[in-house]
């Protein structure tokens, strides 16, 4: 059954990033003594709930990147007024990293921070709900049978897109695309699992409607007490959530 239109604008992202150039004396658990280059973003991918498409925006895409192969403030306006329309952000381990690090670049770059939003991590709902030997997407992808990363040459792809290669670049997009496709499936597998999703009907729909999906294909499935209140508890027929609604009193 498929999600309706939900009054929140939801937002699936990933993000891939350059490495930083640092100075080292040798290669097994070293320090950086100090660093030559920092990093920066190589490549942004994204897709809007109840959207078919994928899409993805890379340096290449650019005009200039010939002269300028590293500079990715263009790319992070872009991604600023992305963010900026959507109400929720669901990314694998993106309160960690993907989050951080896109409001890095829009800092360096004198942009304000875009308005509010909530994020839904699905690593941390792993984390939480489950036990899986890893919490890596490709790993849990592989667990539930819904698909795996793209396979890649490893470092070589990311130096090869810090070099200007075409086709380097062609398959880190590739990679980058694909890992939203792995991202939606994953998170329509554990959302239900979620204790903590943010509200996606805004108020505009009635409160038996679903937090989580706003469909109205709802069950009454008893009631949850306190000592002096009572609420009635629903399942979701859609995407089997479990949830409550008003307190009244006993």
């Amino acid at each position: 059954m498929q999600d309706p239109q939900t009054p929140a604008k939801i937002l699936f992202l990933d993000i891939e990033t350059a490495p930083s150039l640092g100075w080292v004396w040798g290669k097994w658990q070293q320090n950086v003594i100090d660093f030559k280059k920092d990093w920066y973003m190589l490549s942004f991918a994204y897709k809007w709930a109840n959207e078919d498409q994928v899409h993805v925006k890379g340096l290449i895409d650019y005009p200039g990147y010939e002269r300028h192969t590293e500079s990715d403030k263009a790319l992070a306006k872009d991604l600023w007024k992305l963010i900026d329309e959507a109400d929720i952000i669901i990314a694998q381990n993106g309160d960690a990293f993907d989050i951080p690090k896109i409001n890095t670049r829009f800092l360096i770059h004198g942009l304000q921070p875009p308005s509010p939003y909530k994020t839904v991590d699905t690593l941390k709902i792993a984390r939480k709900a489950f036990a899986f030997d890893s919490n890596k997407l490709d790993d849990i992808g592989h667990y539930l049978k819904i698909g795996r990363k793209l396979p890649h040459t490893g470092f070589h792809l990311w130096k090869g897109c810090m070099s200007g290669d075409p086709e380097s670049w062609k398959l880190m997009k590739e990679y980058n695309s694909h890992d939203i496709i792995l991202l939606e499936e994953l998170y329509y597998k554990v959302r239900a699992w979620d204790r903590q999703h943010p509200q996606v009907n805004k108020g505009a729909l009635p409160n038996e409607a679903c937090p989580k999906c706003a469909s109205d294909h709802v069950q009454k499935r008893g009631f949850s007490y306190t000592q002096l209140r009572k609420k009635q508890r629903y399942q979701c027929l859609n995407c089997r959530t479990w949830y409550e609604g008003s307190a009244k009193k006993v």
